[in-house]
Formats: structure tokens, C-alpha cells, sequence
């Protein structure tokens, strides 16, 4: 397959907003082959890549990508050109044409879910069959993985032999389905397969947020292109990498999925009977200085990125008392109780997307604008933002709302991505918007963990750092609407600090 991209200027180019990933796939393609099924290959008037070709299927699904700027304000034109690849020529004009599709970068985007689905055309008075185009905003990571794998007693899937296993990655999207990101190689005839080394950009297998859920799944390789399933895991590019000469032991279930568990010590969300974990101290750390200006002591607290039971149904937005109608918990305490008593009955599962969460409570400030109440957000994340689009145009919103939020960093990813949420020296903007005013603290918690292990004293100097710029965003808000200070009355103090978890 090949990809071109129209009216592209290299003259005039200004510098792209943010780098694209978009994966193809294909279903139903044009059989145009006598005796075997096609052997497809994806092409993009300036040519732009190509994928790999996949050899004897209708329905590939490419692992090789390509990667766009992308300008919000230019009509960025894309071509899609599918063939059947019968030689090794690098001349098009030798392959069997497939059908093509047209669409433009932004409608990629644009699309529900960041996926686009086309019908191919081309040959007329027949059916191509159909394309889908996934587009994903890259991070700003940079880290190069090398792992190896290996396997015992696999499935045996071959009447007269053993099998030949290869291992097929995948990322979790946003929507909850997973994009394809490697391939492995085949082991021929056995089921104790050891596979070669091999390097991957980390960005490719989870887009730089470490706890982003990877899908591994095993087949046996047939020559006619119907690989037998054998099984899947998943797991994580923290867990993947969470210690050298260290194996990683995983069971390859058929058709169930392995659970992300906080009771294993390697988990940030690890419950110790000895001490607080890093979420918890955050929320204490904050929550102990600022409910002391919220006269009910009532709390909404949400979770965001968990399947919840009892249909494992995906979500970024969920009360952690599990009360959908008053998701309020009764002091800080209620909120750790609440928080611990989630970690039992979810499965905590990627991407980390911020949006959701934002816009819920962005909404409850909205109903209040005269200044009787101002709402502070207090966020706490272990994983790199996965929507940032999504949470940039929130963010956005938001700034005219009596509304500040704080984002800690807790763990060891990077967060670099974050920095652009924080509108200290760039002020926020989407699409062409800027943010009102600068609403949003960013911290890492490890730049305040005290090295002799005092939990107090880190706890300290987290609260000290980002309750700092409240007082100063609580002003600018009040001070936009011309809203004057009112007289203090004992039995109502005015503002009241509405905090959001």
C-alpha cells in the first residue's frame, strides 16, 4: 500500500502542531489472485511510504506506519493506494491495482475515536473492499526498548508436527481497541520457542505512558495466511521493563486476558500494611491544607482508567465510592477509604486519558459563576497523558470557569508532555484558542521525596509547591468577572474551595 500526501509546500511549511501515527488496515480486498489470496501492500501527488506486504490475506492489518506533521490550519490532502504485490519489482505499474481511497489528515482525526472507515474504489464494477485509517497523536518519547522472548509448552496447532510460533504486538487505543505494532519472527516446529532480540521505539508499543495496556498475542504460522490463534497476555511496558536480567513470567491464556494487580509490590498503586503509597500520600499531602476551606467537607472523587465490573465496561470518569448518583466521600479520609476499597473491585487498565474527568467537573463550575464558589481539581497520574488533544481543548474551556486544577506526577515515567498542560511560560491553546487564564499546576512527586524516606516532610513540600498559585488563579477569575471581595460572615464564609479528586 502507498501513501501520497497533495498541496504540500516545502517552501512555505510553518512548524506542525504535533506528529501523527496512522496505521492501516484492510478488510474484504479485491481476490485477484487464480489460486492463492492476495498479497496486499499499502502505497500514499507526492509519495509519501509504503507499508510492508502481507503475504496470502483479504484482511491485513500493517505494522509499518506512517507518520505525518500535522497543521491544524492547512486541508493536509491524502491519497491511499492499495496493490497486489506478484514480484519483487519496485515499480508500481508491475503490481495488480486494488483500489484507493482519498480523505484529508483532519478527517483521520476528526473521526470518532480517531478512526476512519473508507470504501476502496477504483476498478470499476467491482468491490475493494474497505480500508480503516487510525490516527494517533505521537508523544514526545524517545526511549528505545530491546527485549527477547521466549516460551514453553505452547498449544500444539499442527496435525503432523509441532507448531511454529510467532508473537504479534499490540498497543490499547483510546476506544479500547489495540493497533498492531510488531511482529516477530517464526519459530519452525516446536513449542518452546526462543525469539530473536529485537528493538522497538517505545512510543510505537505504548506512546511514552508506561502503564498503557500491551497485548501479545501467539500463533501458529500457516502458509496459506490462516494463523491458528494459540493464545494472548498482556501486560505493560513498566512491567516489561521493570528491572535488568530480570525474567518476566507470564501465562498465555486462551481468550482471557491477565489483570494489572495492586497487590503486587511493583505496582504504584501497592497497598503496604507499613506505609503510603505515592497516590495516597498525594491526596493527603493536598487534601489535608484545602478541605479546610470547603465548609460540607464533601468530596467527588473519581478514578479514571479501570474496567468496571461487572462487565469490565471501560472507564475515565467513575465515582470511587461506586455511587454514580453522589459520588461524594466525607473528608480526606473518606477519599483514601474510597480510593482503597476501588483498587479491590477494578481492573486498573490503560490509556490514561485526562478529558473525561476535566469536562465533569468543568461542568459543575460552569452552574456557579457569581463567585460564591471556586473549584479546585486535584489530578494524580502515574501514566504520560494519552488525549492530549482532547485535554488541551478542556483545559481551554475551563479557563473561564471558576475552576483550577492540579496534576501530580507520581512514578517514574516522563512527563514532559505534561509541562504544555502547565501554562506558567506557554499559555494553553486549541485549536487557535488561547486559554483565558493559566488554571493549570504540574508537579512531579519525586523532585519532593525526601531521601531519608520522611513521608511528612515530602508530604510537606508537595502541598507547599502546588497549592502556591490558588490564591493568585482564584484572584484572576474573580478579578475578570469584576467580582468584588465581599464582607466575611461567620455563618457563611465566602468563596467556599469546591475540591474535585
Amino acid at each position: 500500500m502507498m501513501a501520497s500526501i497533495g498541496e504540500f509546500d516545502p517552501l512555505n511549511t510553518r512548524v506542525p502542531a504535533t506528529k501523527i501515527e496512522v496505521t492501516v488496515s484492510c478488510r474484504s480486498l479485491l481476490d485477484v489472485d487464480t489460486f492463492s489470496k492476495s498479497d496486499p501492500g499499502m502505497y500514499e501527488p507526492f509519495r509519501f511510504g509504503r507499508t510492508e506486504v502481507i503475504d496470502n490475506t483479504r484482511n491485513p492489518d500493517f505494522v509499518r506506519k506512517f507518520v505525518l506533521d500535522f497543521f491544524f490550519e492547512e486541508k493536509q490532502n491524502l491519497r491511499f493506494d492499495v496493490y497486489n504485490v506478484d514480484s519483487r519489482s519496485c515499480n508500481i505499474s508491475k503490481h495488480d491495482f486494488l483500489g484507493q481511497t482519498f480523505c484529508t489528515l483532519g478527517e483521520i482525526i476528526g473521526s470518532t475515536g480517531g478512526r476512519l472507515e473508507r470504501t476502496l474504489s477504483g476498478i470499476p464494477g467491482k468491490k475493494c473492499g474497505v480500508i480503516i485509517l487510525t490516527a494517533e497523536e505521537l508523544s514526545n518519547c524517545r526511549d528505545i526498548a530491546t527485549m527477547q522472548l521466549c516460551a514453553n509448552k505452547l498449544d500444539k496447532k499442527d496435525f503432523f508436527g509441532k507448531s511454529d510460533p510467532f508473537l504479534v504486538f499490540y498497543r490499547s487505543n483510546e476506544d479500547g481497541t489495540f493497533t498492531i505494532c510488531h511482529k516477530t519472527e517464526v519459530i519452525k516446529n516446536t513449542l518452546n520457542p526462543v525469539w530473536q532480540p529485537f528493538t522497538i521505539p517505545v512510543r510505537a508499543l505504548c506512546n511514552g505512558d508506561y502503564d498503557r495496556t500491551v497485548k501479545v498475542d501467539v500463533y501458529d504460522w500457516d502458509r496459506d495466511g490462516s494463523h491458528d490463534f494459540i493464545g494472548e497476555f498482556t501486560t505493560s511496558y513498566r512491567e516489561l521493563s521493570r528491572g535488568q536480567n530480570q525474567f518476566n513470567v507470564y501465562e498465555v491464556r486462551h481468550g482471557m486476558e491477565v489483570a494489572c494487580n495492586p497487590s503486587q509490590p511493583t505496582s504504584l498503586h501497592y497497598m503496604s500494611p507499613y506505609q503510603m503509597n505515592a497516590y495516597a500520600m498525594a491526596l493527603k499531602a493536598v487534601g489535608e491544607i484545602i478541605q479546610d476551606y470547603d465548609s460540607d467537607k464533601l468530596f467527588p472523587a473519581y478514578g479514571f482508567g479501570a474496567k468496571l465490573p461487572p462487565d469490565g465496561k471501560i472507564s475515565h470518569a467513575f465515582p470511587l465510592n461506586g455511587d454514580n448518583d453522589n459520588p461524594n466521600c466525607v473528608g480526606i479520609e473518606g477519599v483514601l477509604e474510597s480510593y482503597f476499597q476501588s483498587l479491590r473491585a477494578v481492573q486498573l487498565y490503560g490509556p490514561t486519558n485526562f478529558a473525561p474527568v476535566i469536562n465533569k467537573v468543568a461542568n459543575c463550575a460552569a452552574e456557579i459563576t457569581d463567585g460564591s464558589q471556586y473549584f479546585v481539581l486535584l489530578m494524580i497520574t502515574d501514566g504520560v497523558i494519552s488525549d492530549m488533544v482532547q485535554t488541551k481543548e478542556a483545559v481551554v474551556n475551563a479557563a473561564s470557569l471558576p475552576l483550577s486544577i492540579i496534576i501530580v506526577g507520581v512514578g517514574p515515567a516522563e512527563f514532559d508532555a505534561m509541562e504544555e498542560l502547565d501554562g506558567d511560560e506557554v499559555r494553553v491553546s486549541s485549536r487557535g484558542r488561547l486559554a483565558e487564564r493559566d488554571i493549570v499546576q504540574f508537579v512531579p512527586f519525586r523532585d519532593y521525596i525526601d531521601r531519608s524516606g520522611n513521608q511528612v516532610l515530602s508530604m510537606a513540600r508537595l502541598a507547599k509547591d502546588v497549592l502556591a498559585e490558588i490564591p493568585d488563579q482564584l484572584l484572576s477569575f474573580m478579578k475578570s468577572r469584576g467580582i468584588e471581595p465581599r464582607p466575611a460572615l461567620s455563618s457563611s464564609p465566602l468563596p467556599q474551595l469546591h475540591r474535585h479528586i
